[in-house]
């Protein structure tokens, strides 16, 4: 049998625990020195748990290795991406602003947990639940750039359509809707949708146009099999062109929240309009019951007496 495959959060973990026991210290003093609870450095130590960059950076602060267990860290987030997707993700932590399109499903970063789960479980029904789980801990750890002192300026465009789909089931899309509208309240993220009524957008594909710290743009475009990042100055001039573009026929980010929080209210309406299938229980009393009803019709016979008279 081969060896059992460790997590990353685990190596990461155990790479801490070692680090505090070459010092002598418990894990009380790690908090202490890392001004971090007792009980978060305990997760991370038994990889319950995988670092934020924050304690990565602080490991690095105290242990005195300037970027090693931040690099450490950001490896074992990366850990189990696709590795043409890799070079995208470290465009995102280098990323000043992204204007992203999405026309099939809700962007990445802003999917919530459970409709993250639906779209791995979909694609690859293959993977164990373990797998599954990971995955989506990977895709909400990318949220992370959007917090902290400074964070990622997100645009979204997202087409229609994607607020309709049925992924996932009624109380997932709910929830993800939800989840859209709560994010429109945040200065850094700017959300538009893509009417119908716009026509048929002018690019089908997802793509990504990121400003990165220094001024410089970057192309990222997904196809279904795989995604690539192109710095191509024609190339990124074109997606730019057709991100104005689709940004012109969106519509306003009110007009957007509107939208979103009508499809929601019409989802709700057809759930609670829709005929409520008997659950099992009730099926199997309804067939004993059609049964006993059959087994008695044929015992059960009227005798007519003459009438005296």
């Amino acid at each position: 049998m081969g060896e059992e495959r460790v997590s990353p959060a685990v190596e990461f973990g155990r790479e801490i625990r070692i680090a505090r026991g070459d010092r002598g210290w418990s894990q009380e003093r790690l908090a202490h020195e890392m001004h971090f609870q007792q009980p978060y450095v305990s997760k991370v130590e038994t990889g319950q748990q995988l670092a934020s960059p924050q304690f990565a950076e602080q490991c690095d602060r105290v242990f005195g290795t300037p970027g090693v267990y931040a690099r450490m860290r950001q490896r074992a987030a990366d850990a189990g991406s696709p590795v043409w997707f890799i070079p995208y993700l470290q465009l995102e932590r280098e990323a000043l602003s992204i204007c992203d399109y999405s026309s099939v499903l809700v962007t990445g970063m802003l999917q919530t947990p459970r409709y993250a789960e639906a779209i791995f479980r979909a694609a690859r029904p293959q993977d164990s639940a373990e797998q599954v789980k990971a995955n989506v801990a990977q895709r909400m750890r990318r949220r992370e750039l959007l917090d902290g002192p400074n964070p990622l300026k997100y645009w979204v465009i997202q087409y229609e359509s994607v607020l309709w789909s049925g992924l996932g089931g009624p109380e997932v899309m709910q929830e993800q809707l939800r989840f859209l509208t709560a994010v429109t309240e945040s200065p850094h993220i700017t959300l538009q949708i893509l009417p119908f009524s716009a026509g048929t957008p002018g690019r089908g594909l997802p793509f990504s146009v990121v400003t990165r710290r220094t001024g410089a743009e970057v192309l990222y475009e997904e196809t279904y099999t795989r995604g690539q990042v192109t710095d191509s100055t024609e190339a990124v001039a074109e997606a730019r062109a057709a991100y104005e573009r689709l940004r012109a026929d969106a519509l306003s980010r009110d007009d957007s929240l509107s939208l979103i929080r009508n499809v929601m209210e019409v989802r709700r309406h057809e759930e609670d309009s829709r005929p409520v299938s008997p659950g099992v229980d009730q099926i199997k009393s309804q067939r004993g019951q059609r049964r006993h009803v059959r087994r008695m019709g044929p015992r059960v016979r009227i005798r007519h007496r003459p009438h005296p008279g």
